[in-house]
């Protein structure tokens, strides 16, 4: 067990911050509202906040099981993207008549994002960046040349990069090549972001309660009615935002499982160290493997590295037990000094795990319930900080009846193909596991298994 990571502070770094807001009080007693919200990530944030701008002087109630961010939202890369289909490519195999609307639809969202940022002064550090996919193996060269004809053909911005050129924006020897598109992705800080959504939705009227966990959700006359641990609340609609955690709505379990990703915060860069890395863009930066790492700067000159393998558990668990994994530490520990031989021996100030709710698609879809009176969002599979933004609205469009673009999409108006019972379940994803190792093993090679599940539309990301 080596002492760099070892000695680092087990804990998000967005979450071990001075400006974290106070625990709101605790939901008790009986509410009556036109919305409640479960959940306070990301997706729950935005639909409360949503919800509010469209009907002002509503009533909104969240309530969160633990903490605004505690969990997904607050331990991410703070990778806030463009695409809602979890990359273009995805996008390009399930839905490829759409992906015009799709990529305009997605553009507009992050739009919105950064509007919403300034308009409600929310401190998250954003930097708009871009994201560069780099190439470090002969095989992942040549699948971002294939990437970008496919860009090329529609109409997407983007410059393939050779070695120097990538090197220019990332120097460090294993990159052989790059994609770049600045017009993607924004980096940010996703728990600032998360806690200034929260202070925006009370401003507007909006009413907040952590440590809440709900029990039950049944429908109750005109409405639904959801009882927490302290008492019950009374709604029109109710949106459900959980996560990987165990579905609150019978018919939408099965459709995500949760998976572990593990991350690595570097100490903070001095200015010598920096230059040996080249790394003055900034940009927000992942490998093309199947497993793949991202990575990027804060705005304190640290490295995130985090990544590449998803640790799936048998019997669907989330757990904080499962927060620390010294396997995954040591990997993620032996691959940074491989991507920054130049920083050898830099420490690590904070070390961490979560678990992310993949789908057999790998994006999100919203399920309807409780007729048509609970939307269920889920399966981001670790693209959400900015699609739950758009999913969320998309959920309320669906609540209210409302036609729009966004539910007029195949994407919308459709689910993921749920994955299988246990023991079926953790046997599956471990051959897929096995699999995509095997595929990066063998130049991006993929074998028998991954094609039949790439032919039935399934699969499991890393």
């Amino acid at each position: 067990m080596s002492h760099r990571w070892r000695d680092a502070r087990p804990g998000s770094f967005w979450l071990d911050d001075t400006e974290r807001p106070p625990p709101r009080e605790e939901f008790s007693g009986h509410a009556i509202c036109d919305l409640v919200v479960i959940g306070g990530g990301f997706t729950g944030l935005w639909a409360c906040l949503q919800a509010l701008e469209r009907s002002p002087g509503s009533s909104v109630i969240l309530v969160e099981s633990s903490r605004i961010a505690e969990h997904a939202s607050g331990r991410n890369g703070g990778f806030c993207a463009a695409s809602l289909t979890h990359g273009d490519a995805n996008g390009r195999a399930r839905w490829p008549e759409e992906m015009p609307t799709l990529r305009r639809l997605g553009h507009e969202n992050l739009s919105a994002i950064s509007d919403a940022i300034t308009r409600y002064d929310i401190d998250c550090h954003p930097e708009k960046r871009g994201e560069l996919d780099i190439a470090v193996t002969p095989w992942q060269r040549d699948a971002l040349k294939e990437e970008s004809a496919e860009l090329e053909q529609a109409g997407v911005r983007h410059r393939l990069l050779d070695g120097d050129a990538a090197r220019a924006e990332f120097d460090s020897p294993l990159v052989l090549s790059g994609l770049l598109q600045e017009d993607e992705v924004i980096m940010l800080n996703p728990a600032r972001l998360a806690w200034g959504l929260a202070s925006a939705i009370e401003s507007l009227g909006g009413v907040i309660a952590e440590h809440s966990p709900v029990t039950r959700i049944q429908e109750s006359g005109t409405g639904i009615t959801v009882r927490c641990a302290k008492g019950t609340i009374e709604a029109a609609s109710a949106v459900v935002a959980t996560s990987a955690f165990p579905a609150l709505v019978k018919r939408t379990s099965g459709r995500v499982v949760p998976v572990y990703d593990y991350v690595l915060m570097s100490e903070p860069l001095s200015p010598s160290q920096l230059g040996a890395i080249g790394w003055t863009s900034r940009r927000g930066v992942a490998d093309s493997g199947n497993q793949f790492h991202y990575l990027r700067l804060t705005d304190d000159d640290r490295i995130l590295f985090g990544g590449y393998a998803a640790v799936h558990r048998f019997g669907q668990k989330v757990s904080e037990a499962h927060d620390e994994d010294p396997d995954s530490f040591t990997m993620l520990e032996d691959h940074f000094d491989r991507m920054f031989p130049a920083l050898e021996g830099i420490g690590f100030s904070h070390r961490w795990g979560g678990a992310i709710d993949t789908s057999t698609r790998f994006c999100a879809s919203v399920s309807l319930s409780h007729h048509r009176a609970v939307a269920t969002v889920n399966g981001f599979t670790g693209l959400g900080v900015g699609a739950s933004r758009f999913f969320a609205g998309a959920a309320l469009d669906l609540l209210d009846a409302t036609p729009s673009v966004a539910t007029s999409t195949t994407m919308i108006a459709t689910r993921p193909i749920p994955f299988p019972p246990e023991p079926f379940r953790s046997v599956g994803i471990s051959a897929t596991r096995r699999a995509i190792s095997r595929a990066d093993e063998n130049e991006g090679q993929r074998g028998p298994w991954l094609r039949t599940l790439d032919r039935l539309g399934l699969g499991f990301d890393s």
